[in-house]
């Protein structure tokens, strides 16, 4: 509609990917050329991952036309797969002949000689598996079984895994740990920066044939912030944000259209929350939807934890038999709260006392309410306090969408150092750190920290696994029951996870930007968990 208007050849910010409008920044750079090195002569695997709507489809199409000719690549999409159904596609990709109804050794057999036929023809088979976080452990071993087949320098099968977050912890199984440790390149795709951003919006409206700038600095930057960095959130709100300047008949989208365009569109969007402490996505679903969400307290201490017991200098004790952790009914009083707007002049200090991770993952459980030995502060021990500890690769708005306070591994001098991240505000955070808590800019963050968080949620299930179509049991019921109290609808007492419980955690999937793919994993619970427990600390106040 708004084509003409700005004398455009094409539509810039269509979400359909396009070759000509492929745009690379340097984190794309850096990811590709860390993907080409791992699938070298000598690699086997290797990992792409990241949230939805960061450009891995952009970097695979990159590979791919990158590949040498010698190269015959085979593209797998959505693999909900049994391990047949994966050979099958396999098979059917690269136009592998096999009988009907075959079982795992015909198709096994039938792939390795076309693996060995390619290979005496110097030709480099690889496989891309997209949207690999579905792959079932069984499947995955059968892809590493097929990786076998080697020469004394190379594979004959390559095999590129990309997949959201919940891959990596996949890979962290014990009964994948063969698959995990042939993994010769690993890449965590994060968003765009703010100057990435402005280039990827010049570049698109570049390609679609208009040199002029249309958007102006405010308006960029303020879509930067509000859409995380996303490729895709950025398509839908630039596109939004010029259909409304055509309405206007301004041939400039100024900061008040961006707005407009962010509220409407990211109201469905809370991976890209609206302004830090106005989570304005939470009423455009409430009120659209009419839902009733169980909003989450904050857990805001007005005094920081403190661990008398423990001094940073101290030394590991003896090893002896753990205790249980004690939950507590709150946090000692014994360190008034300390905010440094200026905290260069004694962090220095506090830095030089946190070099052990194990203080801040004390810090951490206390700020849930429990006390923990040195020996019981790790992912491992979490479980006892009947939490779950996630490991991950972000940034300062995913840790904001989850809402839960996190250990970051910070760097100063090229030497890591860990705090909790404790609260975020406008422009700041606040951290403990050394037993204080601290206020810092949100650029001296910035400047320290790489992404590296750990955090602790809880499960609403009683063990931690994947529900998907067909299971039958209690956890199926508990999931239902938490499900309609967010997205409305009658709850099963059947505990089968039918069709209607499918369409629930859709709803609440797409609610949260995550891939609808009515699967329970990770991800899912851990966004259902921040929409529904009320008894947890979070890092932003609730309006």
């Amino acid at each position: 509609m708004y084509k003409d208007f700005f004398g455009l050849t094409d539509l810039p910010f269509s979400i359909v990917p396009s070759a000509r409008f492929l745009f690379l920044s340097g984190r794309h750079k850096e990811a590709l050329a860390h993907l080409q090195a791992g699938l070298g002569d000598g690699g086997g695997f290797a990992l792409l991952t990241g949230e939805v709507g960061t450009g891995k489809t952009t970097v695979s199409r990159a590979l791919l036309s990158q590949l040498d000719d010698n190269v015959k690549p085979g593209l797998i999409l959505n693999p909900t797969f049994t391990v047949s159904d994966l050979l099958g596609a396999i098979c059917d990709e690269f136009k592998i002949p096999y009988p009907e109804q075959a079982s795992l050794k015909q198709f096994t057999d039938a792939i390795y000689q076309y693996l060995l036929s390619n290979y005496a023809k110097g030709i480099q088979t690889l496989v891309i598996i997209d949207e690999a976080q579905h792959l079932t452990p069984d499947v995955l071993e059968q892809l590493r079984l097929l990786t076998n087949l080697e020469t004394d320098s190379r594979k004959l099968l390559k095999v590129l895994l990309i997949g959201q977050p919940e891959l990596q912890q996949r890979l962290q199984q014990e009964n994948l740990r063969q698959l995990a440790q042939r993994i010769t390149a690993r890449y965590h795709l994060l968003p765009l920066s703010v100057g990435e951003v402005e280039s990827y919006i010049s570049y698109r409206l570049s390609m679609a044939g208009q040199m002029n700038p249309v958007f102006t600095p405010p308006a960029i930057k303020w879509i930067a912030l509000q859409t995380g960095g996303i490729p895709r959130l950025i398509n839908l709100v630039c596109d939004k944000a010029m259909l409304y300047s055509y309405h206007r008949g301004s041939h400039e989208v100024d900061r008040n259209i961006a707005e407009q365009a962010c509220h409407d569109v990211l109201g469905w969007q809370s991976s890209a929350p609206v302004v830090a402490r106005k989570p304005y996505w939470r009423y455009a679903v409430a009120s659209v939807l009419g839902l009733s969400l169980m909003g989450t307290s904050h857990f805001y201490l007005s005094t920081p934890p403190t661990a008398h017991s423990v001094q940073p200098q101290e030394t590991l004790p003896a090893l002896e038999v753990p205790t249980e952790l004690v939950l507590k009914d709150g946090i000692d009083d014994g360190i008034s709260p300390e905010i440094l707007s200026e905290p260069e002049i004694p962090m220095a200090s506090y830095i030089q006392s946190s070099r052990r991770s194990v203080l801040a993952m004390q810090t951490l459980l206390k700020v849930w309410g429990f006390e923990a030995s040195l020996l019981e502060a790790n992912c491992e021990n979490s479980s006892r306090a009947q939490l779950y500890c996630y490991q991950g690769q972000g940034d300062l708005l995913e840790l904001q969408v989850l809402n839960r306070p996190a250990v970051l591994t910070l760097y100063e001098e090229h030497k890591p150092f860990f705090a909790v991240l404790y609260a975020v505000n406008d422009e700041s955070v606040e951290l403990l750190l050394a037993e204080q808590r601290i206020e810092v800019p949100l650029s001296w963050l910035e400047e320290r920290w790489i992404g590296e968080y750990q955090l602790l949620w809880r499960s609403p299930l009683s063990e931690q696994r994947i529900l998907r179509t067909g299971a039958r049991s209690e956890d199926v019921l508990v999931l239902d029951t938490l499900l309609s109290s967010v997205v409305g609808g009658a709850t099963s007492s059947t505990g089968v996870f039918d069709q209607k419980v499918k369409e629930k955690v859709q709803l609440f999937q797409r609610w949260q930007g995550l891939t609808d793919d009515g699967i329970v994993g990770p991800r899912t619970l851990m966004a259902l968990d921040s929409s529904t427990n009320s008894d947890a600390p979070t890092l932003t106040e609730e309006l």
